[in-house]
């Protein structure tokens, strides 16, 4: 065991330390928000003892993931959690903040097919006055189990299984009482080192290779789900198993300024909102914790060229950003993008961009697309195959719950590119599929993705 290693996960820290505090403390980030109250929700792997089958906590979580390595590669696993320690007094309410803990193990690839190797871990508990307050944290102890398993078949493929367990001993009361022996928003990253002229790397799991499928199929992952997680050509050396699903190779938006504890994806609003807070529950947020107050000095001194940039970013459109292009916004600067390349029409001073509600040509209620011979508009039914197709997009883990369920076409829209996307509901949730058409919010797929099961809307198959 060694002391924790930034340089091979220094890309995938940025989103690891997004898993480790969110939802440490929900915006308004007062102790007296009813929100605030029950904390603690992602990743919690509890005492042993607290856990039984009626509770729904657990006290390990295991990550599955296919591999190919030479034995001579070294593998790197670390564990990241929060250690939860309560604070008293100070003039100041009752309160839990964290300490981060990170246990990092190196190991060979060929040891680990010779034999698993189990790692203990602990971190002591403190009791300690800070600024007029007592924190006080319990010991917590954990086990790490890291084996490898080789694959049948032609491919040298390897099964890497990592378990991380709470051995923490005791008998507790209430759930708060198990969080301060509770190993909070744990998750792992893994790297691998490969010898120079060899190669090695993890499989995705959600995109895998199709040689890949069967032996992804049959990967078990409880509590926490593996995407690739490193950038460049070799992002596929780095994974995180995040108690949140989340896609291969996430990132932090470049516009975020700084950690909102709520998601990354709303920090407008989490940021205008937090804006709106009065003066005393300022004060009160500022009291309940450092982090807390953090987020209010930022947003108090958010420059608005800052706030205008959480608006909303249009990578692709470098034209329109400025970016590339020469002074009076209208023609390509020297050293931006080919001269000869000719721009869409879209991009054009004079040229209104598309109106949907001024063109008759498109009706989302009443166009249809032909899928399979069959016309497939609103109301048609149809059965549901995420990922499938040529040039779909790629599926998550999400769509396995809807793989081969059938739903309800709600819309048929065309975007401007010349792409068609079918809106859909689930059609064995009533209540859901209410719920999505009152917001106009449906899932969406493209027509490779469907199946028809109905010759025409509200009529079935003979």
């Amino acid at each position: 065991m060694t002391a924790p290693t930034v340089s091979v996960f220094a890309d995938a820290r940025a989103i690891a330390d997004t898993v480790l505090y969110e939802g440490y403390v929900l915006y308004p980030y007062r102790a007296s928000s009813a929100k605030n109250q029950t904390r603690w929700q992602f990743g919690v792997l509890m005492p042993p003892a607290y856990v039984t089958p009626h509770n729904g906590e657990r006290s390990a979580c295991r990550t599955q993931i296919v591999m190919e390595a030479p034995a001579e590669a070294r593998l790197t696993v670390a564990v990241r959690f929060l250690h939860a320690a309560h604070r008293t007094g100070g003039g100041r309410p009752d309160w839990d903040e964290t300490v981060e803990r990170e246990v990092e193990v190196v190991e060979s690839v060929g040891s680990l097919l010779t034999a698993p190797h189990e790692h203990p871990f602990g971190f002591a508990g403190e009791d300690h006055e800070r600024d007029g307050a007592r924190l006080i944290s319990q010991d917590v102890t954990g086990l790490l189990r890291i084996s490898l398993e080789a694959l049948p078949g032609p491919y040298g493929a390897l099964r890497l299984n990592v378990e991380v367990a709470n051995t923490t001993p005791g008998s507790y009361g209430d759930r708060d009482d198990a969080v301060q022996g509770a190993l909070v928003a744990a998750h792992t990253l893994c790297a691998l080192t490969v010898p120079d002229g060899m190669s090695g790397h993890f499989v995705s799991m959600t995109d895998p290779p199709e040689w890949a499928k069967p032996f992804v199929d049959r990967c078990s992952n409880e509590g926490v789900w593996p995407v690739l997680a490193g950038p460049g050509p070799t992002g596929d050396r780095v994974l995180l198993s995040s108690p949140i699903i989340l896609g291969d190779h996430p990132e932090i938006a470049p516009e975020s300024p700084g950690d909102l504890y709520d998601a990354t994806e709303i920090d407008e609003i989490l940021t205008l909102r937090t804006m709106t807070l009065t003066d005393a529950e300022k004060a009160e947020a500022r009291a309940t914790d450092p982090r807390a107050a953090a987020v209010l000095d930022r947003v108090d001194g958010l420059p608005q060229e800052q706030l205008d940039r959480l608006h909303g970013a249009l990578r692709y459109l470098r034209h329109v950003t400025g970016e590339g292009m020469s002074g009076d916004g209208t023609g390509i600067a020297p050293g931006g993008p080919a001269a000869e390349e000719e721009l869409p029409t879209y991009f054009t001073p004079d040229a209104p961009w598309w109106d949907p509600g001024a063109d008759a040509s498109v009706n989302p209620e009443t166009d249809a697309v032909e899928i399979d011979g069959v016309a497939v508009a609103r109301g048609s039914r149809v059965r549901l195959f995420p990922g499938r197709g040529q040039g779909a997009r790629r599926s998550d883990a999400q769509d396995d719950f809807l793989r081969g369920r059938t739903a309800i076409v709600e819309a048929v829209l065309l975007d401007v590119d010349g792409g068609t996307h079918v809106g859909v509901t689930p059609d064995d949730d009533p209540e859901l599929a209410e719920i999505s058409r009152w917001h106009g919010r449906f899932l969406y797929f493209t027509p490779a993705e469907l199946q028809p099961v109905h010759t025409e809307p509200g009529r079935e198959e003979s």
